[in-house]
């Protein structure tokens, strides 16, 4: 009796021992920081703008956002959700009665793609090329808690980021638009800032590969063999016309074309008096008109419809119509499309496989997610897309 007493007693004892052992695997690690709860939750780090500024972000927690200033929105459309838009500037709000309309009629392929979007957003501000500065009463308005801007002043940003308590982020597109880094840069800051990393590099690297296959088909064009184009009607919406152009066009340099423009005391977008067009007319083997210029051609055509005579290209019926690609600064997707339009136009042998709605639409698709050239061509002033211009009808 005694002996299964003692073997009862020595069971139990193991049995107490197990049950330990067993709760001693099951008590949680010391909290170390590193658990998965933890894990999971965006660390903040801090990021540098394209002006400069260090801004402290938690990429990929933004919920609302607000974008301001000429191109802020589209740079963001390009990468952003605009699900997550809180507001929007008056002049990208299609439903407004009461806004800046100055580029209603021509094509903005971010407002052609969101305006469903846009409509139902509250205002930030007023936006338009008269906007100076950011309105941050209306910001304050929509509660953001992350604001995309492109106002370029490092002190008014660094005043409108203390008085919102949110993070503004300022963006760049640079000199060369769609080509230059800066815009590349901005592409893969907002990729970083809102966890689109993938598809911001994805982007940038379409855009690289676009520019390197025209430059590649143009690339053993002899000197001898390429003609003189003259550009105009580029820069401001409201101003531009046949005399404004560019001696160092970066659509030109990427297609290997020859500038009719040079000798000009500064590159970049600028009016040349009308002596030195005439002076350079005779030279020119073809025209390419920005469809921005045709507002303010028209009434210029009414008043002189000799205007042209002297140009090489005009005679011979070598005018050519590109879409307009600043409107509230640069649509950069159109850009790159005028791009393959000018190659095409300047070289066709070279680019004949190329049908420029179907590129339209693979370019629209790969900024934003949609096919637009129907869209593009349809806007008022576009004059139904890219095309070789009719000179006896297409000013009256």
């Amino acid at each position: 009796m005694k002996l299964k007493k003692m073997i009862a007693l020595l069971l139990a004892a193991a049995m107490v021992l197990a049950l330990c052992a067993c709760g001693a695997q099951n008590v949680a690690p010391a909290n170390n920081g590193n658990n998965a709860n933890e894990a999971s939750v965006p660390a903040e780090v801090t990021v540098k703008d394209m002006i400069g500024r260090e801004v402290k972000v938690v990429p990929g927690s933004y919920k609302k956002v607000v974008c301001i200033g000429a191109g802020a929105l589209r740079m963001y459309c390009y990468i952003g959700d605009t699900a997550i838009l809180c507001g929007v500037e008056d002049i990208d709000n299609p439903t407004l009665s009461e806004r800046p309309k100055m580029f209603d009629s021509v094509s903005r392929p971010y407002v052609q793609a969101f305006s469903d979007v846009f409509a139902k957003l509250p205002s930030c501000g007023v936006g338009g090329p008269n906007a100076q500065a950011a309105e941050a009463e209306k910001i304050l308005s929509c509660d953001p808690d992350i604001v995309i801007s492109e106002y370029e002043d490092t002190d008014k940003e660094n005043a409108l980021q203390e008085q919102l308590g949110v993070p503004v982020i300022t963006l760049k597109l640079g000199p060369a638009g769609v080509f230059d880094d800066a815009f590349k840069g901005s592409m893969k800051l907002l990729g970083q800032i809102f966890g689109k990393e993938e598809k911001a590099d994805t982007l940038v690297k379409f855009i690289e590969a676009q520019q390197a296959e025209i430059t590649k088909r143009t690339a053993g064009v002899a000197d001898a063999d390429k003609p003189a184009v003259y550009i105009c009607g580029l820069g401001n919406w409201g101003t531009t016309n046949h005399l404004m152009t560019a001696q160092n066009y970066i659509s030109f340099n990427t297609a290997n074309v020859r500038n009719a423009v040079s000798g000009l005391a500064k590159d970049g977008i600028q009016g040349i008096e009308k002596e030195k067009f005439e002076a350079l007319a005779p030279g020119m083997d073809i025209i390419i008109i920005d469809a921005a210029a045709v507002k303010n051609i028209k009434p210029m055509f009414a008043e002189d419809p000799r205007m042209f005579d002297s140009c090489k290209a005009w005679q011979s019926g070598e005018v050519y119509l590109e879409m307009a690609y600043n409107a509230y600064y640069t649509n950069c997707e159109i850009a790159l499309i005028n791009t393959w339009f000018i190659a095409k136009t300047v070289y066709p042998e070279l680019f004949k496989d190329i049908d420029m709605t179907a590129k339209t639409n693979e370019i629209t698709k790969a900024f934003l997610g949609q096919e637009l050239a129907d869209k593009i061509a349809a806007a008022p002033s576009s004059f139904g897309g890219y095309q070789k211009i009719d000179t006896q009808t297409f000013f009256k």
